[in-house]
């Protein structure tokens, strides 16, 4: 799962860098988020799997702290980038004529560039919020990685109780703010299709959408099920397999969404697998 998480999205960048037609603002930001979920796994995977195959698991401290920075820093830069391509697509279906002006090349790399930045500071910000806590007792992180919530109950003192709750709203109201305008765009997309007098031009224009559209479902559905559980006797084991498939399942399955949902990728990938493995026939 691991290789073809990697192979997947590397797959999708070098398709979109070989074929001039998809460079277009779209797939520019479809490469930048094979970016942020190559190096999410990377950040996150290599680490889970030496643990599955030693009997020796532990992390420095520092190591730690820069999983965990990792781990924000790209989660974070994946919804910044989800929520830009929900414009990028609203720009496109709702304002046609001026969609080469709003998204310009200049301007798509400006809000490629934000959302790194974006990520990368709320990265920062919340692992020195975290490790600015006192741990103390055990040492035992219930996770395969330094997961915030594990390291949450390691720690101790009286300000553990509003720090905790601090975390969890910022992480919360970044995650929900970029679904909301996630969730505006699609509002203004659907008007705007349902204006379409003919069936086969709604439908035409919506799958442009579909593939971005399933991606948010999974990312914020997976992402769901960690920030916005109810409370309850949940085991440390369930509590692990549910934020895994947040960390692992979401850069997994997001080429294959991409690949299968997208007729223009598609057809671009199979064209350069012709090209790569039988030029005589191309």
């Amino acid at each position: 799962m691991y290789l073809f998480t990697l192979l997947g999205n590397l797959l999708i960048m070098g398709t979109i860098w070989r074929e001039h037609s998809l460079h277009t603002p779209m797939y520019l930001f479809l490469c930048a988020l094979s970016i942020s979920e190559i190096l999410f796994t990377v950040a996150v995977t290599p680490r889970m799997l030496v643990d599955m195959l030693s009997s020796h698991r532990s992390i420095t401290f520092v190591a730690c702290a820069s999983q965990m920075f990792f781990s924000f820093t790209f989660g974070f830069t994946h919804s910044f980038l989800l929520m830009i391509m929900g414009y990028d697509r609203y720009v496109a279906i709702c304002h046609p004529l001026r969609y080469n002006v709003l998204m310009s090349t200049r301007d798509c790399a400006r809000l490629v560039s934000c959302c790194w930045a974006g990520g990368s500071v709320m990265g920062m910000m919340l692992t020195l919020i975290i490790f600015h806590l006192t741990f103390c007792g055990s040492n035992v992180i219930h996770h395969f990685l330094c997961h915030v919530f594990s390291l949450l109950k390691l720690a101790c003192g009286k300000e553990t109780a509003t720090v905790s709750m601090a975390v969890i709203l910022l992480c919360v109201t970044a995650l929900m703010g970029c679904l909301f305008l996630i969730f505006l765009s699609y509002v203004f997309i659907v008007a705007a299709i349902l204006r379409i007098p003919s069936t086969e031009g709604r439908h035409k224009t919506f799958s442009t959408c579909v593939s971005h559209l399933t991606i948010v479902v999974v990312h914020y559905g997976f992402a769901s099920i960690i920030y916005l559980k109810p409370k309850g006797p949940h085991s440390m084991d369930s509590n692990t397999l549910m934020a895994t498939t947040y960390t692992v399942f979401t850069p997994f399955l997001s080429p294959i969404i991409f690949s299968l949902r997208n007729k223009e990728l598609k057809n671009a990938i199979q064209r350069s697998f012709r090209r790569t493995f039988c030029p005589l026939s191309s």
